[in-house]
């Protein structure tokens, strides 16, 4: 398999970083200490056509593929991951649902604001009774003419007090877990949908987590994402997406904490010489770049294969839960290299420390990805060597 970037993928990888590096790193430390949401940025994102990345020029987006879109969430959180999971969620989730599940109506109505950055996407699934088992989801969505009624709640959603367009998952029958959910396309201007609890989250700070409130919210019919009874399928679905943008944003962390280690390793002297020169220094960072390069191979392959159509419920389970731990390990080799000042405010480090703990957690907790992989792999061995 070619693993090699394409020219256009190069460019793409180069505008990225040019982006994070010019505009994004002045103001990053800032944003991230304040919790402040940097609109202007994700205006920029939205000229770069970074808010549109997988979806086709006719609905306003640049056509690139997932690898296209992996290179840019990359760089990105190498400088911000906040700013990072808010342009995965964007692409990864709302975009692509809308795009595989809407009708042409909803397309046109919300692709192009979405790709042109005049609207945020968010994804509402997660509930207080539902986090990884996504059959347990409450939030009703009764029928009633031509519209729907729901009422629930939702927790920990990025970005939903920003979005435009939520992805919200509603049960319109509670007596069947796997046909009984729905997909809606939620505007918050809809009567009945209001802004909870904002979190005070220990990293990714600059990128708003709040709970979501519907209460007697009336969804029009029009804004129902494939057909009733369909939203654990798409839901689903469209996870293996958001892992591939998780995993992305875990090579980002990863990278820029392996960065700070090998520069403050070659800068600081200690019993007479530079720790760098340490063999015990040398050999921690030959097994961070080890793990890095592995991770950025499992995240390229799931990415190129699905641009190529292909099933990547395995690939993209591996590729988050490898490169998600991955990037906690090196956050912490990195942290432990810096010593005492590793851990104050003062170094970046400290920032990639905190960010890099909620890659396992979510998108599918590194739990359900080892779930999800040995139950692949043993459906796998089940059908090459049946029972007896």
């Amino acid at each position: 398999m070619d693993f090699r970037l394409t020219e256009e993928e190069r460019m793409v990888q180069s505008t990225a970083r040019e982006f994070a590096r010019k505009d994004l790193a002045p103001v990053a430390a800032e944003a991230n200490e304040e919790g402040v949401f940097p609109d202007a940025i994700y205006a920029q994102l939205g000229e770069l056509g970074f808010l549109g990345m997988t979806l086709p020029e006719e609905y306003g987006g640049v056509g690139f593929g997932n690898v296209s879109l992996v290179l840019v969430l990359e760089e990105i959180s190498r400088v911000c991951a906040s700013t990072a999971v808010t342009l995965s969620v964007h692409n990864s989730l709302t975009n692509a649902a809308i795009l595989k599940w809407g009708s042409e109506e909803l397309k046109r109505t919300f692709l192009p604001r979405l790709a042109a950055g005049e609207i945020l996407g968010a994804y509402a699934l997660t509930e207080p009774s539902a986090g990884s088992d996504v059959s347990a989801v409450r939030t009703s969505a009764e029928k009633r003419g031509d519209e729907f009624i729901l009422n629930g709640t939702k927790l920990f959603i990025s970005t939903g007090d920003k979005a435009g367009a939520i992805v919200v998952f509603a049960r319109t029958d509670p007596n069947d877990r796997t046909r009984g959910m729905t997909a809606f396309i939620v505007e918050p201007s809809f009567e009945g949908f209001s802004v909870g609890k904002k979190e005070d989250k220990l990293g990714l700070r600059a990128s708003t987590t709040v709970e979501l409130v519907f209460e007697d919210c009336r969804v029009p019919a029009s804004h129902v994402l494939g057909e009733t009874g369909e939203g654990m399928q798409i839901a689903l679905a469209l996870l293996d997406g958001g892992r591939i943008g998780i995993a992305a944003q875990s090579l980002g962390i990863a990278q820029a904490a392996l960065d700070e280690a090998v520069l403050f390793a070659r800068g600081r002297e200690q019993f007479g010489k530079r720790i760098v020169d340490f063999q015990g220094t040398r050999w921690k960072i030959a097994d961070m770049a080890t793990g890095l390069d592995a991770a950025r191979l499992l995240v390229y392959r799931a990415a190129s294969m699905r641009d190529a159509g292909e099933p990547v419920v395995r690939e993209a389970s591996m590729a988050k839960l490898f490169a998600s731990t991955v990037a906690n390990r090196i956050a912490y080799d990195a942290l432990q290299m810096h010593g005492g000042v590793g851990y104050t405010k003062e170094y970046l480090v400290e920032r990639l420390f905190r960010d890099a703990r909620v890659l396992e957690i979510y998108e599918g907790t590194s739990e359900i990805q080892r779930l999800v992989i040995s139950r692949n792999v043993l459906d796998e061995y089940d059908r090459l060597y049946p029972a007896e």
